[in-house]
């Protein structure tokens, strides 16, 4: 996940990070629109307008130990460090004009917290998503429930959506139907294709455990459960969107 800390940690300035930040959003947004100006000239044109979702990264994931994996940042980390660390790239990228903020793989109830009062302060009007992870399929890396993850999210009409991103696939369907129990607000899930991070080595033990195809089956199964938005996240790739998406119209 790309952070202004990280760019500085590699000789760039604060003025060239939040270039790069500015030009992620804009080039996205660059070839979705070439995309759909060709689209829209096609009478079989069967997609809809894609929108781009700027990704806001935990801060487990700057810290690249694994830590978005447990939740465990230490005792010098509290609400006002998180958010300030994530304050000013929140700021950058609401300013490069994506249609939507996406704060993923958040381990824990704090930094879901702070996600949640930025928002506040900052006066976002963009529509947003919070994702955790989870590594026991019943809890936050932290070990914290997720119904006191949620206790911030579900008071904010700041955010939009909540779900589950890059965690195992096989735990998606009993946790669609927790966060249903728990919240009012959209259930997005997009899932990893399965392994176990290996933050020492820093790469994925273990084999896939669901292909593009399993991917296409249990997609329509999520739908049904009340999952609104569905996606992948590592070690997907573009072949197992089109798939989604395939099995997803077939089947609305």
């Amino acid at each position: 996940m790309a952070t202004l800390p990280g760019f500085a940690s590699k000789g760039l300035s604060i003025e060239e990070g939040e270039s790069l930040l500015e030009r992620s959003v804009k080039l996205a947004v660059e070839a979705r629109d070439t995309f759909w100006s060709s689209a829209k000239r096609n009478p079989g044109n069967k997609y809809r307008r894609a929108l781009v979702a700027a990704s806001i990264g935990s801060y487990g994931a700057y810290l690249a130990n694994g830590s978005e994996y447990s939740g465990c940042y230490g005792p010098d980390v509290d609400l006002k460090k998180l958010k300030d660390f994530h304050r000013r790239r929140l700021q950058v990228l609401v300013e490069a004009g994506p249609d939507l903020l996406a704060f993923e793989t958040i381990p824990n109830k704090l930094e879901a917290q702070a996600c949640v009062e930025l928002l506040e302060e900052e006066s976002v009007n963009i529509p947003s998503w919070i994702c955790f992870t989870t590594v026991d399929g019943e809890n936050a890396p932290s070990g914290e429930s997720f119904k006191d993850c949620l206790e911030a999210i579900n008071k904010s009409i700041k955010v939009d959506a909540v779900g589950i991103n890059c965690a195992p696939p096989h735990f998606i369907e009993s946790l669609i139907c927790t966060f249903k129990q728990l919240t009012k607000k959209a259930i997005i899930v997009y899932p990893n294709s399965g392994g176990v991070w290996d933050s020492k080595a820093k790469k994925w033990q273990l084999p896939k455990v669901f292909n593009d195809d399993d991917f296409g089956f249990n997609a329509t199964r999520w739908r049904d459960l009340g999952a609104k938005i569905i996606g992948g996240c590592c070690r997907t790739t573009p072949s197992t969107i089109q798939i989604l998406s395939n099995a997803l119209r077939e089947k609305s």
